[in-house]
């Protein structure tokens, strides 16, 4: 008997809550997962005294599903995704939809779709993050694939997500093939880039103002009340003033080698792909792997020196605020640099994305969550065609509004020899942005000095000419290539 409005394969912790979420909004839901046993327990105890229903196979599952029957998977991403798909496909009718709700690579997602619509069947590849709260009690869910699926789950999907303002859904239609997977990966890469950031605003106030673990997380107290209101910055305050159960602060008990799960990584190969410059998420990956490397720092540390002797001496109160100021600074370039890359893989796949709509949906549920992405939403709202975020009035006062205080952070934190990878990187990049001149044409003039690589004149773009720079070299200029 179809009595289910949806199914959801999977019971890890993020499954199980998305169907309590979906159950408290009105929707009967049926789990199945491929150990058995755990669809028995999971009714027995989390979803007792709910409408939820269990499936004993795929099979049976099918059976108690209304069409179009819409089949949510919530499990490892890669083969596992494409096993489930093949023993979905048989059972299946023409319109019926299966929703990947894991962290897919999006190339998966757009092959996907090409290979179940010649079966007739429809498929959505949805970014779902905030962790298993946000699963439990509203998610950030980013849907593309199919259009036609669209209307089928829209209301599942916007009931269940996060709601943020005058209760807006934090979720809306991203677009064709893998869109929805893409922004999902470019979400995950600014939350690796603020993560870090937030890393080297802790390391400068310990290191360089010698703040205790109490005054550091009163500091991302009131940096909360800021244009900083963020979820991580909520969290790095209660991080840091957590105590272990002996009474002392955990944090500086906890290994300084971190972990990742790969999405961060996708980010900085898709930027080097398509050739945009999201530095700030490729420093934050690497800084991640430069801390796994504890051991080989732990030696290094015993032989290689740093500045001596230096020792703060201005007012910390204010170099307090500077940090604050750099932090802001840096997190508006690297979302400038995220926003970029979606508008360049926009172009390369001819997906039509909606920049503000991507903004609100990262507004509340997920991890990156924040006053600031509403900023993000009203400066694409005022022009659709934004080429860059730092072209905003908004953002480049507040960039400006920022500078001295940013440039006065990177060189204290060069001066104590503090590694800030991302501060750097993000002065770097808002450099070169603002430069109309930079030093590439002596990089051009030696790609044609050694590889006949050609170059073109100012006074004739477009034109492009090979000089002859030593006199016995051939006038043969090398075929045009980008390598």
């Amino acid at each position: 008997m179809a009595q289910a409005d949806i199914a959801l394969i999977g019971l890890a912790v993020m499954g199980q809550n998305l169907i309590l979420n979906m159950n408290d909004h009105g929707f009967v839901v049926c789990a199945y997962n491929r150990t058995v046993s755990k669809v028995h327990d999971f009714l027995q105890n989390e979803a007792k005294g709910t409408k939820v229903i269990g499936a004993q196979s795929l099979e049976d599952m099918v059976s108690k599903l209304k069409k179009p029957r819409r089949i949510v998977l919530l499990v490892k991403a890669g083969q596992a995704v494409d096993d489930f798909i093949d023993k979905l496909v048989p059972l299946l009718s023409p319109g019926d939809i299966i929703i990947d709700g894991g962290n897919s690579e999006y190339r998966d997602t757009t092959r996907r779709c090409k290979s179940l619509k010649e079966k007739n069947l429809l498929f959505v590849g949805s970014g779902v993050s905030g962790g298993e709260d946000g699963a439990r009690y509203g998610p950030s869910l980013m849907p593309g694939g199919h259009k036609e699926a669209w209307p089928h789950i829209k209301e599942i999907f916007q009931s269940i997500a996060a709601k943020v303002g005058t209760g807006e859904p934090c979720c809306d239609w991203v677009g064709d093939e893998g869109a929805g997977h893409f922004v999902k990966m470019v979400h995950n890469g600014i939350e690796y880039g603020d993560m870090q950031l937030i890393c080297e605003a802790y390391q400068l106030m310990k290191d360089v103002l010698c703040m205790d673990h109490d005054q550091m997380a009163q500091a991302f107290s009131d940096w909360n009340k800021t244009e900083l209101d963020s979820f991580l910055i909520e969290i790095t305050a209660d991080i840091l003033k957590f105590r272990d159960t002996d009474g002392t602060h955990l944090l500086p008990k906890i290994r300084d080698s971190a972990g990742q799960k790969g999405t961060g990584k996708w980010t900085a190969i898709s930027a080097l792909e398509y050739g945009t410059p999201v530095t700030l998420i490729g420093e934050a990956v690497f800084a991640r792997c430069l801390s796994s490397l504890k051991d080989e720092r732990v030696e290094a540390s015993k032989t290689l020196g740093g500045p001596s002797g230096v020792q703060f001496q201005g007012d910390k109160a204010s170099f307090l605020e500077d940090i604050r100021k750099a932090l802001y600074a840096s997190k508006i370039i690297s979302y400038a640099q995220g926003f970029m890359l979606l508008r360049q893989a926009a172009k390369e796949f001819g997906w039509s994305l909606n920049y503000g709509a991507i903004a609100l949906m990262w507004r509340g549920g997920c991890i990156i969550r924040s006053v600031f992405l509403g900023k993000i939403k009203e400066a694409f709202d005022r022009d659709g065609d934004l080429q860059s975020l730092l072209l905003d009035g908004f953002f480049s006062k507040a960039v400006q509004d920022c500078q001295d205080a940013w440039r006065r952070v990177v060189s204290t934190g060069v001066q104590h020899g503090i590694p800030m990878p991302c501060f750097s990187t993000a002065l770097s990049f808002y450099d070169g942005y603002r430069n109309a001149v930079l030093p590439a044409n002596l990089l051009q003039a030696q790609r044609d000095y050694f590889g006949a690589h050609t170059y073109e004149l100012l006074s004739r773009p477009g034109h492009f000419i090979h000089t002859n720079w030593t006199g016995h070299g051939g006038n043969v200029s090398s075929s045009s290539y980008n390598a």
